[in-house]
């Protein structure tokens, strides 16, 4: 966080199966896998280019979370099924050590471009539709403590929790 390429709006990818994107893919896994995370976008690694990777199946920073299938999403575009809201616990790679209570749409449909150029759509709801917004902000320059709500839910994990176990990071 303060790195000003983690705030510029990202550009649209207008090859696909290159060689470039595929080392780039590669960096973005090789990191996201280092750190445990659930995703990644390729702002966080300094690359300004709309492509995120997300995937959970068993990872120590998120025990309770349903499994989300591993995914190359380029060019994304979200849409909300709903007005429903979820509220709850949210961490990131780019902004460690830290927790806030991020609002999120409970449901959307999401569609975009895998590595090869192959258009796909999701209708996904819970976890995954918050792994996919959380990673999409990024895209747009927007990280998830300029969407809390209430500042007193954003803190250093241990003054959060202290003596505790860390709540599950949805």
């Amino acid at each position: 966080m303060g790195d000003p390429r983690l705030l510029q709006r990202s550009v649209e990818v207008e090859r696909f199966g290159t060689p470039e994107l595929a080392a780039l893919l590669q960096d973005m896994r090789d990191t996201m896998a280092h750190l445990n995370g659930a995703g990644l976008a390729a702002p966080q690694i300094g690359i300004g280019l709309r492509v995120v990777i997300f995937g959970v199946t068993a990872n120590p920073r998120y025990p309770d979370a349903e499994e989300v299938p591993d995914t190359v999403l380029i060019n994304p575009e979200l849409a909300p099924l709903s007005d429903e809201i979820d509220e709850a616990w949210e961490g990131c790679l780019s902004v460690p050590g830290m927790r806030g209570l991020v609002p999120r749409w409970l449901r959307l449909r999401y569609a975009g471009f895998d590595e090869r150029g192959q258009r796909f759509e999701r209708t996904v709801q819970d976890f995954h539709a918050r792994v996919v917004q959380h990673e999409c902000d990024h895209l747009d320059g927007i990280l998830y403590p300029m969407r809390i709500r209430d500042l007193a839910k954003f803190g250093f994990n241990d003054a959060l929790f202290p003596g505790q176990d860390l709540p599950r990071e949805d």
